[in-house]
């Protein structure tokens, strides 16, 4: 059977626990150093006062042997004081100036047979000694030999143990008062200073109720200002959760315009597949219906699949390209691309003027030779499309890539930003074919390439940089 796991403890308990634990363990050393201290004192009085009482027995009024069969003390001893003779041969004898003999000063109690019995036992070794005397308790006791036998004076420790115990009560008070007042003070001075890690806290419970699933988060939680001063530990805290808020933020933000993008992907792509398709059908229901029209409907079936499996092949080079497979990596002579590109764009169109221009240096760079030409291809392409019979097209090679030029009527204003688009088209219409793809396909392979492309379009100039990574670089 498993022992049930204890609650942890709080950080505001164990830091007042730690204070209350350093003030009692302090107290409690002062105290100890404090009761020792004094006790030594106490003791060395006593003992002073003890060899004093001694010395009136042996050298006072009546000395310097106290008189075995008195009754009374000499002047100056006080109360508790005891005197005793214990004689080399015969009983010993003695007195006690109890606090009973008050009323009659210099009276004094003669020892029974067993307090005797006790100091009997004594020897003049000359040092104080501790002994307890039976119905008086403990008593401090000096010896003396004398001629004959021992002299024996003592005072109570009751005085001494009195005040030490006195000492200790006030003490253990002051402890406990010193313990209460720390705990009170620690709890209000830890909560006060965590106050601002309750904030942080609090604001990271906002975040966690916030729909983080899907949509379009408008995560606006923060921990403010004031508690992310990166001076203290609280703001560090407080600063490192802002920094990760803004990062998440940003994540779910491009993750939204990333669904975004493959519903609209999606979309298009469903749209451009659906006009061949319907194409397909149409003719193949017309073909069965009337046979005699059979062979101009294959026809278009066959023109109607070979779109469709363009565009189904480009979709596949866009997908593979996002995800990142790499391309083959080997030295392209970039001149030579370009100029049977050229070459084969004016045999297609002699209606527009192709135009190219190469330094005197063959250019080479390092990639893929059939993506980079579909590249140049694409390009091309998208200027016979897009301008008017008679415009002319200039190809220029650079150091670091090429430019495509036409003087064409140019990309509309708010076409511009979205010309690398998927599904882009300059005629929203439609009318003149192709799936809007060639300019997404140029910028992903030139980004696989680790290149880039800039547009730069107004009427009568267009211009498309490709800047790529010469074998050099």
């Amino acid at each position: 059977m498993s022992l049930p796991q204890l609650r942890p403890l709080t950080l505001t308990t164990r830091l007042v626990a730690v204070v209350v634990l350093l003030v009692a363990v302090t107290a409690a050393a002062i105290g100890t150093a404090t009761t020792l201290a004094m006790k030594q004192n106490l003791d060395a009085r006593l003992d002073g006062d003890v060899r004093t009482a001694l010395d009136r027995t042996l050298y006072g009024p009546g000395g310097p042997v106290p008189r075995p069969g008195g009754d009374d003390f000499g002047p100056g001893q006080r109360f508790g004081s005891l005197e005793a003779v214990v004689p080399d041969s015969g009983e010993p004898s003695g007195l006690v100036l109890s606090e009973r003999d008050r009323r009659s000063w210099g009276a004094a109690t003669a020892l029974d047979e067993e307090q005797l019995a006790v100091l009997a036992d004594l020897h003049d070794d000359r040092d104080l000694r501790t002994v307890d005397l039976p119905g008086l308790g403990r008593y401090r006791i000096a010896v003396e030999g004398v001629e004959g036998g021992l002299v024996v004076a003592g005072l109570p420790l009751d005085d001494v143990d009195d005040t030490v115990a006195d000492l200790l009560r006030l003490e253990l008070l002051a402890t406990l008062l010193g313990v209460l007042g720390a705990a009170g003070v620690g709890t209000w001075v830890v909560r006060r200073q965590l106050a601002p890690l309750r904030e942080v806290a609090a604001t990271a419970h906002r975040v966690a109720e916030l729909p983080l699933a899907s949509g379009d988060i408008e995560m606006t939680e923060r921990v403010p200002g004031r508690l992310t001063d990166e001076r203290t530990e609280i703001g560090q805290v407080g600063s490192a959760l802002n920094a990760m808020l803004d990062h998440v933020e940003d994540s779910l933000g491009q993750r939204h315009r990333s669904e975004q993008q493959v519903r609209q992907f999606v979309a298009d792509a469903s749209h451009e597949l659906r006009t061949p398709l319907a194409t397909i059908a149409g003719y193949t229901e017309l073909a069965r219906h009337r046979p005699e029209t059979s062979g101009t409907a294959l026809d278009k079936v066959e023109t109607e699949s070979a779109r469709m499996t363009a565009l189904v092949e480009d979709l596949l080079l866009l997908a593979r390209l996002d995800s990142g497979r790499p391309l083959e990596r080997q030295p392209v002579d970039l001149s030579r691309l370009l100029l049977e590109a050229v070459d084969d764009a004016r045999v297609v169109d002699a209606e527009r003027s192709w135009r190219l221009s190469l330094p005197d240096e063959p250019i080479t760079v390092t990639g893929d030779e059939a993506r980079l030409h579909q590249v140049v291809s694409n390009l091309l392409t998208n200027a016979r499309t897009h301008t008017p019979p008679g415009s002319t097209v200039t190809v220029t090679a650079t150091r670091d890539g090429f430019t495509v030029h036409d003087d064409g009527p140019g990309f509309a204003p708010d076409l511009a930003p979205h010309a690398f688009e998927r599904f882009t088209r300059g005629d929203a219409a439609r009318t003149r074919g192709g799936a809007g793809l060639g300019l997404s396909l140029v910028q992903a392979i030139v980004a696989a390439h680790s290149g880039s492309v800039a547009l730069s379009s107004s009427p009568g100039a267009t211009t498309i940089t490709v800047t790529l990574l010469s074998r050099e670089s």
